[in-house]
């Protein structure tokens, strides 16, 4: 049996220091301390799990809880607390799914769209000011190449999703 070689034995120079990036990024902005300076910019005491509920919620239409956990890459469970507590402040509310009546959807209220415009605008005042010595070139390039690789990301994802889909039997024994 071949033995697997480490993903950075075939990677580029160029790939590693982009996941290097992402990784410190990704470090950066999941912090704490972070998010708790974030929330007092914007005047808005949510967690963290209760941010990124609002922001999927704000960017689609109203979802089930089951929807919501699966974009989140979390358990339904999880989903079912945090818009419980959302609820309980005033923040989402639940509607009918116009397609199955028996199930409900999570939506913004106007309090959670106020809140969810306010991380949203303190979060691009920081960027702005961490990023203000950048050319408007140079931010467009940035912008411009992050969709992209998100656009590749999610073209990847659902690829790989398709592959394990495919029975065992499938596959050629090694």
């Amino acid at each position: 049996m071949p033995t697997a070689q480490p993903p950075s034995a075939a990677a580029s120079a160029e790939v590693i220091e982009i996941e290097r990036a992402l990784s410190r990024i990704t470090y950066l902005s999941t912090r704490a301390r972070q998010h708790d300076r974030l929330m007092a910019m914007a005047g808005v005491p949510l967690d963290r799990a209760a941010v990124a509920l609002l922001r999927q919620i704000a960017d689609s239409e109203p979802l089930r809880p089951g929807e919501l956990a699966n974009r989140l890459g979390v358990e339904a469970s999880h989903v079912t607390r945090q818009v419980q507590q959302l609820e309980r402040t005033g923040h989402v509310s639940r509607v009918p799914d116009p397609d199955d009546r028996r199930a409900q959807r999570i939506q913004l209220t106007p309090q959670g769209r106020d809140a969810i415009d306010r991380i949203r605008a303190a979060g691009v005042r920081g960027m702005q000011a961490a990023l203000a010595a950048w050319s408007p070139e140079d931010l467009g390039r940035l912008a411009s190449l992050f969709h992209r690789m998100v656009d590749d990301f999610l073209a990847y994802a659902a690829d790989d999703e398709g592959a394990q889909e495919i029975p065992a039997a499938a596959h050629p024994k090694s």
